[in-house]
């Protein structure tokens, strides 16, 4: 007997084959459907968890690389059993954050201890904007004042210290939350972000809100090192004013006088900028930054100064966002 003979069966093997195929083609929509919704939901949270890692790590580069594990982290997990997307995502980058940090620590690139006159400080990765203002997307980035100075005060902080720090007082993380991920208490956690708030608040001040006063102030500053004026300098600086690179660490007007009168020709080439949304300066030469100057302005005179000299992270910044 032919197959022909056999119509009805053969047509059900058909159909049955064209109803598989439509079924694997549904799923595989509905998975693509679902992964677009998460990655959807994902980036809205993107800005946050950007902020998170930049203040976690100093480094926007290393943020970004943060970001991204946590989303890898994110699409390995079944995120509908997840109440709060926003906290659990805020909670992952902080761990990996964490690891980051302690990794830096294995590396050599330990925290530099106090603030004070002597060994120089790791300084973070400034964000740069022209003086007409941060643009939307450094909105997010640099809210709560996060200005260099404070950024540069993390990084002598331990790795959990800072973890308890940003996550607690900068984003309102319970120390429930914290405790798990620093292996401690919360009593314990909440003693990290203490220890942590007191370095804080002796190493970056709060800077007056006003950029305009700021930038008279900055201004000012630069017209006596240019002109080798050494008691205008002298009379632009808060008496404790404290000068930090790389290099090394400087304290009180005088000697940071002293040294600021020495760069006269760099004074001269400076560009305005905003450096963390502060007044600041950008020194570029050919195209090409040799110097950024962050100033924390305090009462009408200038508190900190911290400077990145480097010229490996100076190679990374772009400094054509200055002319926009």
């Amino acid at each position: 007997m032919s197959d022909s003979e056999f119509p009805g069966e053969n047509g059900n093997d058909g159909k049955n084959a064209k109803n598989a195929n439509a079924k694997k083609a549904e799923n595989a929509k509905d998975g693509a459907n679902a992964n677009e919704f998460l990655a959807a939901r994902f980036e809205s949270h993107r800005g946050h968890l950007r902020a998170v890692a930049y203040r976690m790590l100093g480094s926007l580069s290393e943020a970004d690389d943060a970001v991204q594990e946590a989303w890898l982290k994110l699409s390995r997990v079944d995120a509908d059993r997840v109440d709060n997307l926003g906290g659990w995502l805020t909670t992952v980058v902080g761990r990996v954050c964490l690891d980051m940090l302690r990794s830096r620590r294995s590396r050599g690139e330990e925290p530099l201890g106090p603030l004070a006159e002597g060994p120089g400080v790791r300084m973070p990765e400034p964000v740069l904007s022209p003086v007409s203002g941060i643009d939307p997307e450094q909105e997010a980035l640099l809210a709560d004042s996060v200005g260099l100075a404070l950024l540069v005060v993390l990084e002598t902080l331990t790795p959990a210290e800072r973890l308890a720090f940003v996550l607690h007082d900068l984003f309102a993380v319970p120390f429930e939350e914290i405790a798990p991920l620093v292996g401690r208490t919360s009593a314990a956690s909440r003693q990290l972000a203490s220890r942590a708030r007191r370095r804080v608040q002796g190493g970056a001040p709060t800077p007056d809100p006003d950029l305009a006063r700021q930038r008279a102030v900055v201004d000012a500053f630069l017209a006596a090192a240019r002109d080798g004026d050494f008691d205008a300098l002298v009379a632009v600086l808060d008496p404790d004013v404290v000068a930090r690179s790389e290099a090394g660490v400087t304290a009180g007007a005088i000697a940071v006088a002293s040294g600021a009168s020495g760069y006269a020709h760099l004074a001269r080439i400076a560009r305005p900028a905003l450096v963390n949304g502060a007044a600041g300066v950008v020194v570029v030469v050919e195209g090409r930054p040799v110097g950024v100057l962050a100033f924390t302005v305090v009462h009408g005179r200038i508190a900190v100064i911290d400077i990145l000299n480097d010229p490996e992270r100076l190679a990374g910044l772009d400094v054509t966002v200055l002319d926009r």
